[in-house]
C-alpha cells in the first residue's frame, strides 16, 4: 500500500509526504529501505525532520479483559534539515535496521495476522504531522524457519498468530510484547497437550526459543502449563527435526526440571507472572506435510481479516498511541 496525505496540521497548502519502501520482505535484525517522498506546498517550508517509527497492533489482557492497541517499537530519524521550496519534488532515501526481535508476519510468502507498519512523521516549521503509514511485512530468521519447517515435519499445525503486550520472565526480551505462535499438537503428542505456544526473541548472537506446552489434565488431576527455553545460533548447523523433536520431548515430560512458570512464565505490566494467554488469532491454518509447513486458510476468512486488522491499524492510528514506558 502506498499514499499520498495532505498534512492536517499544516493545512490547506502545505506539503505532501509518500513513504515507498522497497519491494520484499524484511527480517528482524536485517535492513529496511525505501524512499519518502515530498511535494511541496503552496509555499516554501524548512523541514526540521523527517522520522520513521515501527507500530504494531498488540493486544493486552488486564482485570476488565482483553483490549487491543497501537505500540510504536522503534523509530529512526532519516532526514530533515532542509527547505522544501514550493512545488518542489524531493526523494529522501533510507536505510535502518530493524530491531531483533521485530514480529515475524509472514511465512512461505502468506500472511499470520501479525499488522505491522511503518509511520512516518514529518516536522515542519515547529509543527509534527503523521502524514503517511504503510504496512510492513517481515520474514523469518533462517534459524526461525528452520524451527518452524521442524514442527511441520513432527506433524504440527499452525493454529494463529499474536502480539501480546507484557514479557515473559527469565529471558532477555527488549520490547514491550512478544510474539505468540499457537501451534496443534502433533498426532504423537495430542494426548499430552492442548497446543504448544512458540515464542522468538532474537538478539544478535541467536535466537532464544521459548515453548509453552498446554497440558493435559488426567483423571481427578488439573491441566498444567508447562514452559521452558532453549538458545541457538543463527548459523547452526543441526539436525533440526531431532532437535525440536528433544526440545518437545522434555517440555512434556520432564517440566520439573526446566524450571516452573513463576520463573520463566508471561509476565504483564506490573511484572508479576500471568497465567496462560492467547489471543483469537485469525484462522489460519499451518498443514503439516513432508514439505514442512504451508500455510493455508480456513472457511476463506483469513484474507479479509488481515485486511481489516490493517484497516483498523492505519485508520485509527491517530487516536490510539502506545509505547514503551
Amino acid at each position: 500500500m502506498v499514499f499520498k496525505r495532505l498534512l492536517g496540521s499544516l493545512g490547506v497548502g502545505g506539503p505532501t509526504v509518500d513513504t515507498v519502501l522497497d519491494p520484499g520482505a524484511a527480517r528482524p535484525g536485517g535492513a529496511l529501505t525505501g524512499r519518502v517522498h515530498l511535494e511541496g506546498g503552496s509555499a516554501d517550508f524548512d523541514i526540521e525532520h523527517i522520522a520513521l517509527e515501527l507500530v504494531a497492533r498488540v493486544e493486552a489482557e488486564h482485570e476488565e479483559g482483553e483490549s487491543r492497541g497501537t505500540v510504536a517499537f522503534e523509530r529512526f530519524v532519516v532526514g530533515g534539515g532542509f527547505r522544501l521550496a514550493a512545488g518542489e519534488e524531493r526523494s529522501v532515501p533510507f536505510s535502518v535496521t530493524l530491531p531483533w526481535e521485530t514480529p515475524v508476519s509472514e511465512l512461505y510468502g502468506q500472511p499470520l495476522g501479525i499488522v505491522l507498519g511503518v509511520r512516518t512523521e514529518l516536522s515542519v516549521a515547529g509543527a509534527r504531522d503523521k502524514g503517511d503509514l504503510d504496512p510492513l511485512t517481515v520474514a523469518p530468521l533462517p534459524t526461525q524457519e528452520a524451527v518452524l519447517e521442524a514442527l511441520g515435519r513432527l506433524g504440527f499445525g499452525f493454529a494463529s498468530a499474536d502480539l501480546e503486550y507484557g514479557r515473559i520472565g527469565g529471558t532477555g526480551q527488549r520490547l514491550p510484547f512478544y510474539q505468540e505462535i499457537e501451534l496443534t499438537p502433533a498426532p504423537q503428542y495430542a494426548h499430552q497437550v492442548n497446543e504448544i505456544e512458540l515464542t522468538f526473541l532474537a538478539h544478535p548472537g541467536g535466537v532464544e526459543v521459548v515453548l509453552e506446552a498446554d497440558k493435559r489434565g488426567g483423571f481427578l488431576s488439573a491441566g498444567q502449563d508447562a514452559l521452558t527455553r532453549f538458545t541457538v545460533g543463527h548459523h547452526d548447523a543441526r539436525d533440526w527435526v531431532q532437535e525440536v523433536d528433544g526440545w518437545i520431548r522434555r517440555l512434556v515430560e520432564h517440566r520439573e526440571s526446566y524450571g516452573s512458570p513463576a520463573l520463566y512464565g508471561h509476565h504483564g505490566q506490573d511484572g508479576h507472572p500471568e497465567g496462560h494467554r492467547s489471543g483469537p488469532g485469525v484462522g489460519t491454518a499451518v498443514a503439516a506435510g513432508a514439505a514442512g509447513l504451508a500455510v493455508g486458510v480456513v472457511g476463506g476468512m483469513v484474507a479479509a481479516e488481515v485486511v481489516d486488522e490493517v484497516g483498523d491499524l492505519f485508520e485509527g492510528d491517530e487516536d490510539d498511541e502506545g509505547g514503551e514506558d
